[in-house]
C-alpha cells in the first residue's frame, strides 16, 4: 500500500508545498492506488522533510527520490520515451525548480506584503494550526532563508530571480501543451507543482503577476489536471 505524507491542502490544492503537489500529480498521473495524508509532523520523515511516501514496508524521502522508486518499483514508463537530451534537460529544470522554490517560499513567510494573506488563508482553512505556531514557523523559515541566501536579498532581486527561472522554463515549454510534446512526462508533474502553486493562490506575487502573461504555463496547468480527472481550475 502506497501512502503519500505532505503538507495540508491550500486554496483547493492537494497539498500547499511544491514538491508534494508534484508527487501528488505523479501518482495521479500514473493511475498507481494510494493514501494521502496530510501532516504537519515531520519527525518520521527521512531528513525530516516532506513529502515522504511509504510503499509496505519502505519509506522514502525528497520528491525525486520518490518519483525514481515508483517508476522503478511499478514499471511505470511515464519517461521511457525521452531522449538522452531530454533527460539531461529533465534535471537542470528540476535543480531550477529547486531554486524557485526558496523564492516562492520567501514571498509567502518573509515577504511582509504577502505574509498576511498567506497566514490568514491557512488559519481560515486550518484553524487548529494556531495563529502562535505559525509565527514559530516564520522566525524559522527567516532563519533558513538567512543561510541559504535568499534571506539576503531585497524583495525585488529574489522575485528577479524567481522571474528568470519562470520565464526559462516558459520559453522551453513553447507551445506545449507538455514539455516534451503531447505526452506529460514526470518533469510535467514538476512544473505543475510548482506553478499551480503559484497562479492558483489567491495571493497576487509578483511571481503570480508573471505567470499570468504566460498563456503556455497556465495551459499546462489545466492540460495535467484534466489528466488527473479533475477540473481546470481547484
Amino acid at each position: 500500500m502506497i501512502t503519500l505524507y505532505s503538507y495540508p491542502q491550500l486554496f483547493g490544492l492537494e497539498d500547499n508545498n511544491p514538491f508534494g503537489l508534484k508527487v501528488f500529480a505523479f501518482l495521479k498521473l500514473s493511475g498507481l492506488p494510494f493514501e494521502h495524508r496530510h501532516v504537519l509532523d515531520t519527525s518520521a520523515a527521512p531528513r525530516g522533510q516532506l513529502p515522504y511516501l511509504t510503499d509496505d514496508d519502505e519509506t522514502i524521502g525528497d520528491s525525486d527520490a520518490i518519483i525514481a522508486h515508483l517508476k522503478r518499483q511499478y514499471a511505470l514508463t511515464l519517461d521511457d520515451a525521452l531522449t538522452g537530451p531530454q533527460r539531461d534537460l529533465d534535471l537542470l529544470i528540476r535543480r531550477a525548480l529547486d531554486d524557485l522554490y526558496w523564492v516562492m517560499s520567501y514571498s509567502r513567510w518573509r515577504d511582509d506584503n504577502y505574509w498576511p494573506q498567506f497566514r490568514d488563508a491557512l488559519l481560515k482553512q486550518h484553524p487548529d494550526i494556531g495563529a502562535e505556531a505559525l509565527e514559530g514557523a516564520r522566525k524559522y523559515n527567516f532563519e533558513r532563508y538567512r543561510y541559504q541566501g535568499i534571506g539576503r536579498y531585497e524583495p525585488d532581486a529574489a522575485y528577479a530571480r524567481g522571474i528568470a527561472s519562470l520565464r526559462a522554463m516558459a520559453n522551453l515549454l513553447g507551445d506545449g501543451p507538455f514539455m516534451f510534446g503531447e505526452a506529460p512526462a514526470s518533469i510535467d508533474c514538476a512544473l505543475y507543482g510548482f506553478v499551480a502553486s503559484i497562479w492558483f493562490y489567491d495571493i497576487d506575487t509578483p511571481l503570480k503577476r508573471f505567470v499570468a502573461t504566460q498563456r503556455n504555463l497556465v495551459a499546462l496547468c489545466g492540460a495535467l489536471r484534466e489528466r488527473m480527472g479533475q477540473r481546470a481550475a481547484p
